[in-house]
Order: C-alpha cells, then structure tokens, then sequence
C-alpha cells in the first residue's frame, strides 16, 4: 500500500514539474474552475491529455491516465484503456500528420473536467481505404473526464464527426 501511495505523489509532482516546462495549448482565459481543493489536480490531468492529443507524444498520455482508464464512448472495435487511446492517435495522425488540438475552453467542478478541443491538420495520409489530398481539418470535440488522485479513471467524449468527414470529403 505504501509503494502505491509513493507512486501516486512521485506521479502527480512530475505531472505538476512537466506542465510547468512544457506549453501546453490553453490560453489562461478559458479556464473557469470551482473552488475544490483537488481544483488544481484535476487541470493538470486534463492539460496533460490535451498536450496528448495535440503532439501525440505517450508520455502524457502516460501522466494524464489512470492505468484503470475507462472510455466510457468507447467507439466500436477499438481496444479499451489507454492502449486504445495511444492506438487511436497513431492511426489518426497516420490520416493528419499535422494535428493539433487546442483546448478551446476548460471548466473543472468537483472530480470532473468538461474540455472543448479543437482539432485542425490536413488531411494528407491514409484513413482507412481513403487518401487524403492535403484537404485542411478543422473540428470540434468535447470531452468530459473524471480524476481521482491527479489521474483521468472515465472519459466521456463526443467529436464532429459530421464536420471532419465532410471535410476528408468521405
């Protein structure tokens, strides 16, 4: 029980040091949080995974999830946990090379952080039997996670799929 613990702070003070050196894409303006002391936990997790999405670098995948994730929109045939989420983003940038994810705005209440991102690429490699031309992506998603102990355990998430594959011209 007490390498546990150990290994929680030890995680969530590399989580705390790594933000604090890394941009991660959120202008301070867009952040609206309550006044819970785990507050501050909970954005570093949710910053963490938007750094994710937006380099498609593991490691914070890594720091931003609980080795218990749970995709609770799961969509059909992909793996669940983070290896499912680490698959998802290496196709997804084998279609947009270029991606990149904003966080458009952030609110955070209690254990659960509500994430409008913004995702823009072109779309110049493979998706599927489809072969992108260079088309420019510009899309919508919104996320809902939970965090216990600085970590994201469920994430609900709906993306624009309308708009994306309008725009792959699907």
């Amino acid at each position: 029980m007490a390498k546990a613990i150990q290994h929680k702070i030890a995680g969530l003070w590399g989580l705390f040091a790594l933000l604090l050196y890394v941009p991660v894409a959120v202008s301070a303006a867009t952040v609206i949080q309550d006044e819970s002391e785990n507050a501050p936990a909970v954005e570093a997790a949710a910053k963490a995974y938007a750094q994710f999405w937006n380099t498609g670098d593991e490691k914070f995948a890594s720091i931003a999830l609980s080795p218990h994730f749970i995709d609770r929109t799961l969509p059909e045939g992909r793996q669940q946990g983070i290896a499912g989420v680490l698959e998802a983003s290496k196709s997804f940038r084998q279609a947009v090379p270029d991606l990149t994810a904003e966080v458009e705005q952030l609110l955070i209440v209690k254990d659960r952080a509500v994430v409008r991102l913004r995702f823009k690429g072109h779309f110049s490699g493979q998706f599927g039997q489809h072969q992108g031309k260079g088309q420019p992506i510009n899309f919508a998603a919104v996320d809902i996670y939970r965090v216990q102990d600085g970590l994201i355990t469920d994430n609900w998430h709906l993306e624009d799929y309308n708009s994306l594959f309008t725009q792959m011209e699907f």
